[in-house]
């Protein structure tokens, strides 16, 4: 169970717990405040499951109903989510996009001929990995299964789709250790990031397809944009493009986690139960803008 994909997730959850939460107060309280309303509106007569469900932190557990499923690729998870709320909850480990495992291996194999156990020159894997991407298999099938299994009325997501990119990011540098598997020149194209993000866009648009052949209502909540500014940010009304929305700065510099998925126009048939947007400061002149969705449920 404890695979590549569980360490580097139990890392960046001790890494997020040893914050300061001063700094993420109001940010995790709007999270809680917002999945919280999805748990309180669940049908009962439906399973819920919560996807990303982490420590539990996130979570306000006591408004879940009962029998509620979390889901997360931590293996500590359900234990962290007993020790902070007292719920032993029903829960699925493991990869809920079935993407991480296949580039797992085409990144080993890009950087270590399987015949010889040798180390490939860093620009040889580089292209190797860039070329195998496209074709790696990114199919959620067992959250398909389960969903098919369960027929459940409500899914939450708790910040996964922001952070499937940055996952798959470490998994390369990871297999690449001790060189960065990335184009060290800022004048060159680098190839392998762009294919990486061509990659995260089609597990993200995977992912968002199964959530709304679910039929199930969506309470999905998930890092946006990560912009750098030294100057106070404002958002401005709700608008499809957020771009358009942050207000108080001249020039945006910003990364987009969602790799230019606007989860919006991707669910574009369902019937909007509520959208909000806000900033989360993590560190010095750095805002992740914070984004809310819930879509009502859908006749298949």
């Amino acid at each position: 169970m404890f695979n590549s994909l569980s360490r580097i997730l139990a890392r960046e959850q001790h890494a997020f717990l040893s914050r300061d939460r001063q700094e993420w107060w109001n940010h995790l309280a709007r999270i809680q405040d917002f999945l919280g309303e999805g748990l309180n509106q669940a049908n009962r007569a439906h399973p819920v499951l919560i996807l990303g469900a982490g420590s539990g932190l996130e979570i306000p557990w006591k408004q879940a109903p009962r029998g509620t499923t979390g889901w997360d690729a931590d293996p500590f998870s359900r234990v962290r989510t007993l020790l902070r709320h007292g719920r032993w909850a029903p829960w699925v480990f493991g990869d809920l996009t079935d993407a991480f495992e296949p580039l797992r291996l085409a990144a080993e194999r890009s950087v270590q001929e399987s015949w010889s156990g040798r180390r490939r020159r860093l620009d040889i894997a580089q292209v190797r990995l860039a070329a195998l991407l496209p074709s790696l298999p990114m199919e959620p099938i067992a959250l398909r299964r389960w969903i098919h299994t369960h027929r459940p009325g409500t899914i939450l997501a708790a910040n996964v789709m922001g952070q499937l990119a940055p996952l798959a990011q470490r998994m390369l540098e990871r297999a690449f250790a001790p060189e960065l598997p990335w184009e060290a020149d800022a004048e060159v194209p680098d190839r392998l990031h762009e294919a990486l993000e061509r990659w995260a866009e089609r597990v993200i648009r995977s992912l968002l397809k199964a959530l709304d052949e679910s039929g199930a209502e969506l309470w999905l909540v998930h890092d946006r944009a990560v912009l750098e500014s030294a100057s106070a940010l404002e958002l401005g009304p709700f608008t499809l493009d957020w771009k358009a929305q942050v207000k108080g700065v001249p020039r945006l510099e910003a990364w987009d986690p969602l790799c230019g998925v606007e989860v919006v126009a991707e669910l574009a048939t369902r019937t909007s139960l509520r959208q909000e947007r806000w900033f989360w400061p993590v560190g010095e002149g750095q805002h992740h803008l914070v984004e809310a969705l819930a879509f009502a449920t859908k006749t298949p």
